[in-house]
């Protein structure tokens, strides 16, 4: 079982015009970003994007990014170099989705939040990087620390366990009003379930559809941890030195989610991040199997709706509370098994997609890690019926694409 960023990229030589790429992002209308907008952009929230470095001297993300910080040992000081010698370009395209500010009003990528500022929390898995456990871990406390308002990482274990060392650092983001947006992850690079940190209650976790709205088999995976559903499919983006980009993966949606949750948070600044949560899976579009299901989660997400729909407020996160699966699950009379230590796992190459396709998959891992159960209390009770029900979930979703 190995960790793995969730993407996929072709990179595209040159765009017949900029406005060629903007004309690329379909999301904006379908999911109703650009009516969102009329709202709000995402004015005051940052963005934290723990992922391989966010380059901002590109064009789109001039002046979006104001803070950052390497935790792998091989990146620059501010976060923003590209870290990693196969996949480097992943943490700018991830950027660029959730806050790109394009290259003029209708040219180049513009994320769902424009207005919304990024961190760049860099880590690598190469030779001399540190143990990506630690990394990670240290990641989410820094970009607290540094003002976040919510953290996207694009990345996921392949496991549903995840180290005892992430407890801490995950309840301290929850317990400072943090929203933590993950990738479900692609099946196209063997991701068949979502893993950590998708898995850990309170975590928004994305999964991914095609442009017309169908969960994608290639570019998402399947869990009853997922929330919502977002574009994972033919996807545009900016790569370190202004490159453009069409690429597939979970790694494309969270950003998109990551960036409504930011126009959310700016549209009603005095909700807490469980309200912030409850108003995207709240007013996310039924899909699938009625009600919540382990394909789309709650849905499709709902920009415009998310932000101006009345929603009654909660008191606990729909996606569960970590301090509950912690005081269950990690025993305090019960000594800790130690996580066996591993060398980084290289990044591989592309997954193509079906021959008459010019896109491709990565999913680039990081290291081997335990197997544990599905770390999430609040579905215990219904387990095994979920299990059932994603198995009949994907049959009935194979059947549909072998009619189509």
């Amino acid at each position: 079982m190995v960790t793995t960023i969730a993407a996929s990229l072709l990179l595209v030589a040159s765009p017949a015009s900029a406005d060629g790429v903007r004309d690329g992002e379909y999301w904006l209308d379908v999911y109703g970003i650009r009516q969102a907008w009329a709202t709000t952009q995402g004015e005051g929230i940052t963005i934290a994007i723990i992922d391989t470095g966010v380059d901002g001297t590109v064009a789109e993300l001039s002046g979006a990014v104001v803070g950052g910080a390497d935790f792998s040992g091989l990146g620059s000081y501010n976060g923003q170099k590209p870290v990693g010698s196969t996949g480097s370009d992943h943490g700018t395209m991830v950027g660029s989705l959730a806050a790109g500010r394009g290259t003029g009003p209708d040219s180049g990528v513009i994320g769902s939040a424009p207005a919304a500022s990024l961190l760049s929390a860099s880590i690598g898995f190469g030779e001399g990087a540190k143990s990506s456990d630690e990394q990670i871990a240290d990641a989410v406390r820094w970009s607290v620390d540094n003002g976040a308002d919510i953290i996207n990482m694009s990345l996921t274990r392949n496991t549903t366990d995840w180290p005892e060392s992430w407890d801490d650092a995950f309840l301290y983001a929850f317990e400072n009003d943090v929203v933590v947006v993950a990738a479900a992850g692609n099946r196209g690079s063997g991701t068949t379930q979502v893993g950590a940190p998708a898995t850990m209650p309170g975590v928004l976790t994305v999964a991914g559809v095609d442009a017309q709205g169908q969960a994608s088999f290639d570019a998402s995976s399947q869990g009853i941890t997922i929330a919502v559903a977002a574009p994972s499919e033919n996807l545009v983006g900016v790569t370190p030195g202004g490159g453009h980009v069409r690429w597939n993966g979970t790694s494309g949606a969270a950003p998109i989610v990551s960036g409504i949750v930011a126009l959310v948070m700016a549209a009603h600044p005095q909700l807490d991040a469980a309200n912030i949560i409850n108003r995207v899976v709240a007013t996310a579009r039924d899909a699938g199997a009625a009600g919540a299901d382990p394909i789309y989660g709650f849905g499709l997400v709902d920009a415009q709706a998310a932000v101006t729909a009345s929603v009654p407020t909660v008191t606990a996160n729909p996606m569960g509370e970590l301090s509950d699966w912690i005081r269950v699950y990690r025993r305090a009379d019960s000594t800790p098994t130690p996580i066996p230590s591993s060398v980084p796992y290289a990044i591989p190459e592309d997954v193509p997609l079906a021959p008459d396709s010019s896109l491709g998959v990565l999913m680039p891992t990081v290291h081997q890690l335990r197997v544990a159960g599905v770390p999430l209390l609040v579905f215990v009770v219904f387990a095994t019926l979920v299990v059932v029900a994603g198995g009949l979930a994907v049959r009935h979703f194979r059947s549909l694409r072998k009619t189509e």
